[in-house]
């Protein structure tokens, strides 16, 4: 018997939830005045109308182009970039000269809503993406390795992440992280039965085939030279996760995560022992407290979270300012002080449902390659949001990763967009009702059985 799973549009759904993002964002942004000014912004009908144009324009592109999206995904993306504003003009309010970073943001808001509408426009059939594996893998690890290039490299707080040209700099990291997931995909599907094949049994354990680890051999090595030459453990991490999980989802071998782990872990410690930028962020993060002139920013971090206690002391209230970089590395810690553990549980939620509808889209799309697509993009972003979090609340060494939608730059509010515009449209693509698409069978990576989903509308 068929499976049936009926949609709908639902985009009076998302419009709803849009209003209640645009008022719980504006809401931090005006208490914020009002705790510390004692009066409303002066200009907060532009910031209103700004941010509610944006918002409408997002769901106008969505409800005409892609109408059968998830309804759930942009009103949580314009939650989570609404609250960063409201946490960077509170930033912009507490330090010794007032600053205008939260307009400059805004700024890169239009851009990236922009390059999401055009995305979405623009971008008939996510599928045509899968031509192209090899092309998008050279170009994704071309853009991973330009902050080697001499000349071209910026180094920021010790990490040579950025790119500079004249007076735009760049972070291509972010860029990379959506190109390489989309080739891989493209390869995976293609290539999933040979990947699939046993090799050579140890300790009881069948291991791929010495030709078949080309792929995981390639991107270990990329890892290993972003730690070691760019001092950048998360994005390290960010891309080696990525392929490491693609891999376990298109075949099911546990030897790839297996492998992968012990690949990394080794790479890791070797790193270690024979670099000291290495051994100072493990130090950092395992005892912060033994050069406090080095870690001030993780121990002002931990004490502004510690402060915040369980409901936080209220938007305007804390002294978030007191911890460097508070506007891009520590923005999660600023939010937790003045919102409190509360607060900090809410955040995570919403990264969390934003993964699972990532992972229902996956679990709906019928083709191999959305399928993979999907999941690779929401365990990219969640191993993102994992690693940025947890280097703030030292579960792991702090990483020079962003909180997304939420940290000051434009080159991740940019990407990020893009790739939620993507996962909309496999959203879109698995949800619409049978008779608008053509039958197109589902590969089901746990048997070689070839299935098909009828799917009818409501």
């Amino acid at each position: 018997m068929s499976d049936v799973a009926v949609y709908r549009k639902r985009r009076g759904v998302e419009a709803v939830l849009l209003l209640f993002s645009i008022a719980t964002a504006m809401a931090g942004y005006l208490l914020t005045g009002l705790d510390i000014d004692a009066e409303l912004p002066a200009e907060w009908p532009w910031a209103l109308g700004i941010f509610t144009g944006l918002a409408l324009a997002a769901h106008i592109v969505v409800r005409i182009r892609i109408p059968y999206a998830d309804p759930v995904i942009l009103p949580l993306i314009m939650l989570l970039n609404g609250l960063g504003l409201a946490v960077i003009h509170r930033l912009d309010l507490g330090g010794s000269e007032r600053l205008h970073s939260a307009e400059r943001q805004l700024g890169w808001m239009v851009g990236a809503v922009v390059v999401f509408c055009l995305v979405v426009i623009f971008l008939r059939n996510y599928e045509a993406l899968h031509r192209y594996p090899y092309l998008l893998f050279l170009f994704g690890l071309t853009l991973l390795m330009l902050p080697l290039v001499p000349g071209l490299s910026r180094e920021n707080h010790g990490s040579k992440i950025w790119i500079a040209i004249g007076t735009f700099t760049f972070q291509p990291a972010e860029v990379a992280k959506i190109v390489l997931c989309i080739a891989f995909a493209a390869y995976l599907v293609d290539k999933r039965e040979v990947l699939a094949s046993a090799g050579p049994k140890l300790l009881g354990i069948e291991m791929p085939r010495a030709r078949d680890l080309g792929p995981i051999a390639i991107m270990w090595l990329a890892s290993m030279a972003i730690m070691v030459f760019q001092k950048d453990l998360g994005t390290s991490l960010l891309f080696f996760s990525m392929v490491v999980v693609m891999l376990y989802i298109a075949t099911e071998r546990p030897i790839w995560p297996i492998l992968g782990t012990l690949l990394f872990a080794g790479g890791a410690t070797a790193a270690y022992f024979n670099f000291s930028h290495v051994q100072v962020r493990v130090s950092s993060w395992l005892n912060p407290f033994s050069d406090y002139d080095q870690n001030y920013q993780i121990i002002t971090g931990q004490f502004g979270i510690a402060w915040g206690g369980a409901i936080g002391t209220g938007w305007g209230l804390g002294r978030p300012n007191l911890t460097p970089l508070a506007k891009t590395d520590f923005i999660a810690a600023a939010l937790a002080e003045e919102l409190g553990l509360a607060g900090l549980v809410a955040l995570m939620l919403v990264y969390a449902i934003i993964v699972a509808r990532g992972l229902r889209a996956a679990l709906g799309s019928q083709d191999p390659f959305g399928k993979l697509l999907a999941a690779g993009l929401s365990f990219t972003f969640a191993i993102q949001v994992f690693t940025i979090l947890g280097g703030v609340t030292r579960l792991l060494p702090l990483t020079g990763l962003t909180t997304p939608f939420m940290s000051q730059g434009g080159s991740s509010l940019v990407a990020n967009w893009s790739m939620m515009a993507l996962l909309l449209i496999i959203t879109h693509h698995a949800r619409r009702p049978q008779q608008l698409r053509s039958e197109t069978p589902i590969i089901d990576f746990t048997s070689d059985t070839t299935m098909v989903l009828q799917r009818q509308g409501a």
